[in-house]
This record gives structure tokens, C-alpha cells and sequence, in this order.
């Protein structure tokens, strides 16, 4: 506790403590001497960030296939980017546009969170991993659970049925491009994708465009205040943490979603990071190794490069997964 003179009294009867010059000169040689808010480094000047780039050209060089890569701080407005504008597959990403297309419908009034939809056999994907698909037939499940299932667990099954539910990938489509998107598409089951659905597969982004959907659900200019919170919600939840998850503590919240086909690995995240938060984005194709294991080269790079953006904007302590924890994950 200060030592505090005689003040004067305030508006409203009470009484004002005015703290005297010496508890004045002390807090302000304390501030002087911390820095600033929390030791927290002033931000470094907006735009490319050289020691940044040289790190993460280090990460990806030697690697057998082709990747792109989107780094963003937000607070301070620090980049890097490796071909960050060249279209790559998105794989499962693409859930994330059909979640914004499915909660624009919701905001529209044309869906409801809640509503219950009846699951039929028909809607199976061909997928024996797919939760939804193991449902008994006519089977009720709210709209708000089949979305969970999408973006927490990636399920297919559950994204094909609200693919179609908010318009399909030319209503999605259509909606990207109304905001600026000019490279994520949906190609599956969208008349006139034939050909890009046979180049990238069920979707298409840039690693800039897939890290920008995110950051516009953060800032909460998505499709609307309300659905963008809901939105980041589902994106923290993810059950995949095995790959660019890994490179982040798990005590720090990240809003993420994974993709993985034959030749290609890919995952964007959003991370709330003690000193501000960034986003990254991470998408191969190309790949020579198409294994399924977690030591595909893929995501080995995504872990690699996941664990050196943290170690870079958060420095005060080197983040490394303990001893034995890939034995808890996918």
C-alpha cells in the first residue's frame, strides 16, 4: 500500500486520495524501469520481416515438393510469405467457406442453428472414419452438431450435407467472390468446377486468401458479429492437434483447420499469442512422399514451421512438446 495526502473532495460527495509527490516519482521511475505493458517488446514496423522470411526459406528448402506459406502478425503488421498467391488444394480447409456460407444462410433467416435435420444413409460419404456416417438412418441431429462435426473432427460426411444445405459450392463461390476472394473456390459437386476439381480436388485457395478468412472471423467482419464469435468457437475445437497444433502450447488458444489429400498437407491457423496475435497459413502439393503417417514430409514441415513462427513472435521461452505426447494424437 502507497502512502496517500489529503485530497479533495470529489463530485458526488466522495472523496478524491491524491497520491503524494513521492508515491508519484516512484511509480513513474517503476514504469521506466519495466517498459512498456506487461515487458511486451514495442511492435516492429508493418511489412515484410526479413529475420522471418530467412527462417522460414531455412525450414522449406530441400523440401520434395512445392509449398506455400502466409504469415501475418496482427498487432504490428509483420509478414512473410513463400508463393503465397500461387493456387494450391485446399483439401478439408475448404470446410472453412462452407462454414461462413452456412452461417451466412443462418444470419439470412434460410437456416437455423438449432433446426433439426434428419440424417438419411443416402447422405454417407464414402469415408469409414466419418462420425456422422455410423448414425442410425432418420436419425434426428441438430444443424449445430452437424457443424461441430465438421470443422472439430473434419468429418465429411457432415460437410458434403451442409455444402449442399447452404446453397451448394456455386452459392459458396459466390459468396467468396462478393468479398475479394478471387482464388478459394469449392470444386466438388459445383457444375462447371470439372476441371479445377480435376487439378486441386474438392477445393482451391492461396495461402494469403485461407489466412485471411480467418482473420476476418477474429475481427469479427465475417458475415456478422454474433456468427464470427460462434464461428472462432468451432475453429479452437479441433481434435487434430497433431500437426501445426503441436508447434503452439496448448494453454494458448488457436483457431485451425486441417487438410490432407494423396500429394498435399495444409493447415491455417490462427493463434492468440501472449504478445499479439498471428496468423499462418501452410499448403503443399506436389508432394513425392504420400504416406499417411504423422511422419509424412509434409507435416513435418507444417510442425517445423508451426513451432518456429511461436518461437520467433513469442521468444521469452523455447515451446517444444514434452517427451512422449505423440502418442496422444491423431
Amino acid at each position: 500500500m502507497g502512502r496517500w495526502a489529503d485530497g479533495q473532495w470529489g463530485g458526488l460527495g466522495r472523496r478524491v486520495l491524491t497520491p503524494c509527490p513521492t508515491v508519484r516519482l516512484s511509480a513513474c521511475l517503476l514504469l521506466l524501469a519495466c517498459g512498456r505493458p506487461g515487458n511486451v517488446p514495442p511492435p516492429a514496423p508493418a511489412g515484410p520481416d526479413p529475420a522471418l522470411q530467412a527462417r522460414l526459406e531455412e525450414l522449406v528448402r530441400g523440401f520434395r515438393g512445392d509449398v506455400g506459406i502466409y504469415v501475418r502478425r496482427l498487432r504490428s503488421g509483420q509478414t512473410a510469405a513463400i508463393r503465397a498467391d500461387e493456387t494450391f488444394p485446399t483439401a478439408s480447409m475448404i470446410k472453412v467457406p462452407i462454414m461462413l456460407a452456412t452461417f451466412d444462410a443462418i444470419e439470412r433467416g434460410q437456416l437455423t442453428f438449432l433446426q433439426q435435420l434428419t440424417y438419411t444413409d443416402s447422405l454417407a460419404y464414402e469415408d469409414e472414419e466419418d462420425l456422422l456416417a455410423t448414425v442410425r438412418d432418420s436419425t434426428q441431429i441438430a444443424l449445430g452438431k452437424v457443424a461441430m462435426l465438421m470443422l472439430t473432427l473434419s468429418d465429411n460426411t457432415a460437410s458434403l450435407w451442409l455444402q449442399h444445405l447452404s446453397g451448394t459450392g456455386v452459392v459458396i463461390n459466390q459468396w467468396l467472390a462478393a468479398r475479394g476472394f478471387d482464388s478459394t473456390r469449392v470444386n466438388s459437386r459445383t457444375p462447371g468446377r470439372e476441371e479445377a476439381r480435376r487439378q486441386y480436388g474438392w477445393g482451391q485457395t492461396t495461402p494469403r486468401e485461407m489466412a485471411e478468412l480467418l482473420v476476418r472471423i477474429r475481427e469479427q467482419r465475417a458475415v456478422s458479429p454474433a456468427a464470427d464469435q460462434e464461428m472462432y468457437r468451432f475453429l479452437t475445437r479441433s481434435y487434430w492437434t497433431g500437426y501445426a497444433l503441436a508447434g503452439v502450447p496448448p494453454w494458448v488458444q488457436a483457431a485451425s483447420k486441417q487438410g490432407a489429400v494423396r500429394r498435399s498437407r495444409s493447415e491455417v491457423v490462427l493463434v492468440n499469442a501472449p504478445s499479439g496475435d498471428y496468423v499462418f497459413c501452410i499448403i503443399t502439393k506436389n508432394q513425392q512422399d504420400e504416406s499417411w503417417e504423422s511422419v509424412n514430409e509434409g507435416w513435418v514441415l507444417v510442425r517445423r514451421v508451426s513451432g518456429a513462427i511461436w518461437n520467433y513472435f513469442e521468444p521469452g521461452g523455447q515451446w517444444a512438446p514434452a517427451e512422449g505426447a505423440g502418442r496422444f494424437k491423431p
